[in-house]
């Protein structure tokens, strides 16, 4: 994840959060936690996160979803954007949401049970940064409304579900899990239709 950037916004993480996590999370994910701790990288365009903060939004978009009860999932990272990376206990990194456009993508991971520590390095290995960079407005916005605090992220005002535009003028800071929950009410959550891209 340095390939990102440097460190912003560092939480160190208590051993009770490494405990609750033992057995549901990589090991390998544990012991970059008890290291590095929870931060954003690349001044704040990726953040890794305590999972037990994100509780209610993993439920909040899960909710009526096929997901619901397909495996028990833990947000592990976010954009600063709100691209949400769910890690399945059973099938590991395999959801992705786009928040702002209520659109998911999956991921079938061939890493499963002893082997979830490779899929965790294949899931860092292939995040990138223009892949988090909304519309290449991160820098901008850091330059018009400042490095994100871990519990804030950028958000368009109004959402884009709502008709707003997105763009630099309709960004601001918000609180991530408030306005994550508020994103995942305004619509359905739905599969990226690659048509649409």
């Amino acid at each position: 994840m340095e390939t990102f950037g440097g460190q912003v916004g560092r939480q160190e993480v208590p051993e009770s959060s490494i405990d609750r996590y033992r057995g549901k999370l990589p090991n390998q994910l544990l012991t970059y936690w008890a290291e590095h701790g929870w931060c954003g990288y690349g001044d704040g365009i990726f953040w890794t996160v305590n999972p037990q903060e994100y509780d209610a939004v993993v439920a909040s978009w899960l909710e009526g979803t096929k997901f619901e009860t397909f495996d028990a999932y833990h947000l592990i990272a976010r954009s600063a954007f709100g691209d949400l990376y769910l890690w399945g206990e059973e099938i590991g990194a395999s959801l992705k949401i786009t928040s702002i456009l209520s659109r998911y993508t999956t991921h079938k991971s061939l890493c499963l049970g002893s082997q979830m520590d490779k899929g965790l390095q294949s899931f860092i290995l292939s995040r990138k940064v223009g892949s988090n960079d909304y519309g290449d407005l991160f820098r901008p916005a850091r330059k018009k409304l400042g490095t994100l605090h871990h519990d804030e992220m950028y958000g368009f005002v109004p959402a884009l579900m709502l008709g707003g535009a997105d763009t630099l003028d309709h960004l601001e800071k918000v609180k991530a899990v408030e306005h994550l929950v508020l994103l995942s009410q305004l619509s359905d959550l739905e599969s990226y239709d690659f048509q649409d891209l």
